[in-house]
């Protein structure tokens, strides 16, 4: 698949199965994120890979972020399976960096960039990917057993896998209706 259509037919893969990215092409997927466009050189991110044992660690954390919150029952349970919704789940936390002309939210934007490049570079290997943000990536608990501090930011989680069907085609946008001209 060329760039331009990777780019433009786009979609998301909610259901996910093994196979998994392998390490090589795990080794893409970050080596697209590093490319992101990164104002001061800054390298304003930080990827955490979680499969196998560490997809239990992380619903373990949305567990208890959800029974803090006062989640019961179903849902309590349905915190800790989260992550097991796929073979692989990379967390995309943006790491702010003191700098006098890159403020915080720049580097949020790098991080968000870094994220829908290796969502692409999954795609572009035959993986399907998913990008995930929700309420857990707000969350206090989870942000500190995470160790998220201060201006930095979860700014998803991207579930990898091998896609169970093909994506939905996302409807068309009319591109005038985005645009304006100075």
């Amino acid at each position: 698949m060329d760039a331009i259509t990777l780019l433009t037919e786009r979609g998301s893969s909610p259901q996910l199965t093994f196979p998994g990215p392998t390490e090589a092409q795990l080794s893409q997927i970050v080596e697209a994120g590093l490319r992101a466009p990164d104002h001061g050189g800054l390298t304003p991110w930080e990827f955490l890979i979680s499969e196998g044992e560490g997809l239990n660690r992380l619903g373990d954390i949305l567990f208890e972020a959800a029974k803090a919150n006062g989640v019961e029952g179903e849902q309590l349970a349905r915190a800790r399976l989260l992550p097991t919704r796929a073979p692989m789940v990379i967390t995309i936390i943006s790491r702010v960096k003191d700098h006098p002309k890159v403020p915080p939210l720049e580097q949020h934007l790098s991080a968000g960039c870094a994220a829908m490049a290796m969502q692409m570079a999954a795609q572009a290997q035959g993986l399907g990917g998913m990008w995930r943000t929700g309420s857990y990536a707000f969350d206090d608990h989870v942000r500190q057993a995470l160790g998220v501090r201060g201006d930095d930011q979860i700014i998803g989680f991207l579930y990898l896998g091998t896609p169970k069907q093909t994506p939905k085609a996302k409807r068309k946008l009319d591109p005038s209706q985005f645009l304006r001209r100075l």
